[in-house]
């Protein structure tokens, strides 16, 4: 039973994580509604900017380069579902990154006169991103199926777990590039070099079966590439996702989640004298 001086202690608690609680979802909705200010297409945008995105992609593979999705489907449209579970998760992940690489920076002004735990900022730039396109990948997977694509969306409550996994791993990026770009201004510019890089180097426009025998496994360095492949497993039937990649993928998430946020309370007390 607690004591009659433990419970301002309690309350106090309490009442300190109902305000980060709300200082979270305040900033997740002014995230939100800060990127479509002032656009005639609103948040539609979310939707149809991945969409023409993955036309230009279909067009190019399905009828310019001739490919063919895994699996023996020889139909010039199958590659869109394909393509449609890398491009969606990768968007969501590039764009968390670097969008929230600046956003301790770029809300300067707000940690000058208000005090408030400096992480929820990226947690907000991040989390917007992924609602946005989490959206967006619902409602693709629903279009696709509604077409006629061979779409599995019994499997889709799980795919929006993985993608929540997705975020984390995102998250930890965030917090550790965001503190950084505090000190080293030119890092989000590196960043828009390495992040297309990044996912040419990932199984986003194709399935690792087209690389040489010999370089198949180094994709497995890659921590993304975990993500677009269960993907495709999961809701299109393709490819092979083993146990062990479940396992390891999931402790890398942790782990960069802990490393990222570790970095950032330890630069977050000298952040005033650098912005």
């Amino acid at each position: 039973m607690p004591g009659r001086f433990d419970m301002p202690l309690v309350a106090l608690e309490h009442r300190a994580v109902n305000t980060s609680m709300s200082l979270m979802l305040h900033f997740v909705r002014r995230e939100v509604r800060n990127r479509y200010l002032g656009s005639i297409s609103g948040g539609l945008w979310a939707l149809m900017q991945p969409l023409a995105q993955l036309a230009i992609y279909g067009f190019v593979w399905a009828y310019v380069f001739r490919m063919r999705a895994p699996g023996g489907d020889a139909s010039t449209m199958a590659i869109v579902p394909f393509l449609a579970l890398g491009v969606w998760p990768w968007n969501a992940f590039s764009e968390a990154i670097t969008r929230s690489t600046t956003a301790i920076q770029d809300n300067a002004a707000l940690i000058g006169k208000v005090a408030m735990p400096r992480w929820i900022l990226v947690f907000s730039t991040a989390a917007s991103s992924f609602l946005l396109h989490g959206v967006g990948f619902c409602a693709v997977l629903v279009l696709l199926k509604l077409l006629g694509m061979q779409v599995s969306l019994i499997w889709l409550p799980v795919a929006l777990f993985v993608f929540v996994q997705l975020f984390v791993l995102a998250l930890g990026f965030a917090f550790l590039f965001s503190a950084v770009q505090v000190f080293l201004r030119d890092l989000s510019q590196v960043l828009a070099q390495v992040m297309p890089l990044w996912m040419f180097l990932s199984p986003v426009l194709y399935s690792r079966e087209y690389l040489p025998l010999a370089y198949r496994n180094w994709l497995d360095l890659n921590p993304f590439t975990y993500y677009p492949e269960v993907f495709r497993r999961m809701l299109l039937g393709l490819g092979e996702v083993n146990a062990g990649a479940i396992a390891v993928s999931f402790g890398v998430a942790i782990v960069v989640l802990l490393i990222g946020f570790a970095a950032f309370r330890r630069l977050d007390s000298r952040f005033e004298d650098f912005l």
